[in-house]
Order: structure tokens, then C-alpha cells, then sequence
């Protein structure tokens, strides 16, 4: 059986480096410390966090209250399709009978 060192080291495949001066060093290293974890630990999980929170405010749409407010509108009470819209969806309805 594996120990747990070979489980991590075959789980963990890219290697990722970075030049930090040593004030930034000694800052991770006190905050690892305090946490009680490794100082790779540490920036490991702070990257994750932050790169999973960019990634959730990229996705996130946010309205202004009228945006909000024409959006919900648009919602609850669509427009009619007009023109080339209009024709599609009768095309649309007509092939999708036929399935």
C-alpha cells in the first residue's frame, strides 16, 4: 500500500512556481504557520480560493435595478416575434409536428 507522501506526490502532477520577494516569503509563511499548514499548502489553497472567486464574479451578471426591472418585464411578459423571428418560429412548429 502507497503512503500517503507517494498517493500525493502520483495526485499532484503540474508543478507551479513563483518569484516572491522575501517579505512576501516571511508574510505566507507566518500566515501558513498560523493556520497550521505547509507553507505550499497554504498558497495552494489561497490561489484555489481566489482563482474559484474571479471565476464565480466572471460568471455572475449583474443588473442595475431598471436592468433588473426591464429584464423581469421581458420575462413574465414577452414581446410577439415579429418578422424573420416570426416566420421561424412557425417554421419551427410546423417541423417539429412532423417528429
Amino acid at each position: 500500500m502507497p503512503s500517503n507522501a507517494t498517493a500525493r506526490s502520483t495526485m499532484r502532477g503540474a508543478r507551479l512556481e513563483a518569484r516572491v520577494t522575501r517579505a512576501q516569503k516571511a508574510l505566507f509563511a507566518e500566515a501558513a504557520s498560523i493556520q497550521g499548514r505547509s507553507l505550499t499548502a497554504f498558497m495552494v489553497a489561497a490561489l484555489e480560493e481566489q482563482a474559484r472567486r474571479v471565476l464565480r464574479e466572471h460568471e455572475a451578471v449583474v443588473l442595475s435595478a431598471s436592468d433588473r426591472d426591464v429584464f423581469v418585464r421581458a420575462l413574465l411578459a414577452p414581446p410577439t416575434p415579429r418578422g424573420r423571428l416570426a416566420k421561424a418560429v412557425r417554421r419551427y412548429g410546423r417541423t417539429s409536428a412532423r417528429s
